[in-house]
């Protein structure tokens, strides 16, 4: 008897992107998206586990298996509706998520092959709904009465306030800056999320009933306290770590040396890129150093490169193997030609005569053991110095807590690096009707994290106003 013939595997769709050398000097979104008949094909891929570990692997627990069903039988409004019971920021994730991480991570086809493309068919469901021109509305429940206040409109704040407003509650976000989004505006590329995609999913969230207060700084414009004044019944706290972090090294005070935060929102939230049409100066550095190799170092070292820089260099004092940024962002950024110096820590930058930048004096490094992150610890090499020359170099090594909020609140328990202690499961803080979340409690963490802490801060304050503290 002849054998039957083997089903043949589908691969893993690739995603059509943007030529390298023509993405390098524009501020387009570099992933172009899937189409319909790729999105059906990639989600034919799924195996519809019956213990889907791909849902414990997702922090806001979206169910994965159903939202691919309804792509792969080509119902796309029936896969986005899927998504919104449990993620208010589908187009967002969609686009800056590590799903290779989390969901993708847990992907049984990863086993012995690359999973199912799972942030990406998410993106798909999100881009397909805006394109239609409506977004559905889901239902709300009768109102409580209660009004909450969100401090923060990054991705938990919103995850919260989205949850919120759905269980009927009164909610209002405040944001320090003139538009909503927190660090989805101001700290993450236009060539990686679009920041029309953002203000759509902001609309969404109005569109819902949740209203926005912008320029207003809580902790200084408003005290939390005055919020419960106000008549709010609960306040969940949002900021996310915005400080800026330097080295300590001698010579950071040089004119050309800037923080990762203040690079990225003046050309993200102020839009330098688009100087003269928007007014604020742009910072253009024709050989620039960038020192870190997190997702921030990365946006910084692909933005130089926008901006015209005609060399950009990422300076880490691990290995690749160590890099904290998504591999999919550092590929993109080699491809794009930032050029990458390993095993190597910075000692002192270097000025001229007038006090502006002209280099940067280093040292080799080599791994030892393993440090409390479980990466190999970087040890200097004896008599290994060596300068490289930058007009422009920018920090990214991380961020702080701002203290603008805690130090204005009385009650409030922080730990010993400034951050907010808050109950793991439900965010509670020490202080009585104030819930804590994503960064401002992690430390810098990813978007979908924050989401994660979100929806169970939005469990913990509705319980909270139907049943009690």
């Amino acid at each position: 008897m002849a054998e039957k013939p083997k089903k043949e595997k589908i691969p893993r769709q690739p995603m059509p992107e943007q030529e390298p050398k023509v993405r390098a000097r524009n501020f387009d979104e570099v992933p172009l998206g899937y189409s319909e008949e790729t999105a059906m094909k990639e989600a034919g891929r799924c195996l519809q586990c019956k213990n889907p570990t791909c849902v414990t692997g997702c922090p806001v627990e979206i169910n994965i298996p159903a939202f691919i069903t309804k792509i792969k039988e080509g119902d796309f409004q029936g896969a986005i509706s899927k998504i919104k019971q449990t993620n208010a920021l589908p187009a967002v994730c969609g686009r800056v998520c590590p799903q290779e991480l989390q969901c993708e991570n847990s992907c049984i086809l990863g086993r012995k092959g690359e999973p199912v493309a799972i942030g990406r068919l998410e993106r798909f469901c999100a881009d397909w709904e805006r394109a239609q021109g409506e977004v559905t509305i889901p239902p709300i429940e009768a109102s409580t009465g209660k009004k909450i206040a969100v401090v923060g409109s990054g991705p938990s704040g919103l995850t919260v306030a989205g949850d919120l407003i759905l269980k009927g509650h009164d909610v209002t976000v405040f944001e320090a800056f003139q538009v909503p989004g927190g660090v989805l505006v101001y700290g993450i590329p236009e060539f990686r999320l679009p920041k029309a995609i953002v203000a759509a999913e902001v609309d969404y969230m109005k569109k819902l009933g949740v209203k926005f207060e912008v320029d207003t700084v809580v902790g200084a414009t408003v005290s939390v306290d005055e919020l419960f004044e106000e008549g709010f019944d609960a306040v969940y706290v949002g900021v996310g770590a915005g400080l800026p972090v330097f080295m300590g090294i001698p010579g950071e005070n040089l004119i050309g040396i800037y923080s990762a935060n203040e690079y990225l929102t003046r050309s993200n939230l102020m839009k330098a890129y688009l100087f003269p049409e928007y007014d604020t100066p742009i910072i253009k550095g024709k050989n620039v150093t960038v020192f870190g190799a997190g997702n921030v170092a990365m946006d910084s070292a692909r933005t130089a490169l926008r901006l015209g820089a005609e060399k950009v260099t990422v300076v880490y004092r691990r290995s690749r193997q160590e890099m904290p940024a998504r591999g999919e962002e550092i590929h993109h950024a080699e491809e794009e030609g930032v050029e990458f110096l390993l095993l190597a820590a910075p000692l002192e930058f270097i000025g001229d005569e007038n006090g502006r930048l002209t280099g940067v004096r280093c040292q080799k490094m080599e791994l030892g053991e393993p440090d409390a992150s479980g990466r190999r610890r970087p040890v200097p090499i004896d008599s290994s110095e060596f300068e490289i020359a930058c007009d422009t170099a920018v920090v990214a090594i991380g961020a702080g807590a701002n203290p603008l909020l805690t130090k204005a609140t009385d009650d409030i328990q922080l730990n010993k690096r400034g951050y907010i202690i808050a109950e793991p499961e439900t965010g509670k803080t020490t202080k009585k009707a104030v819930w804590a979340g994503g960064d401002i409690v992690t430390g810098q963490a990813t978007v979908i994290l924050a989401m994660g802490a979100g929806r169970a801060v939005a469990n913990s304050i509705h319980k909270y106003l139907t049943i009690g503290w």
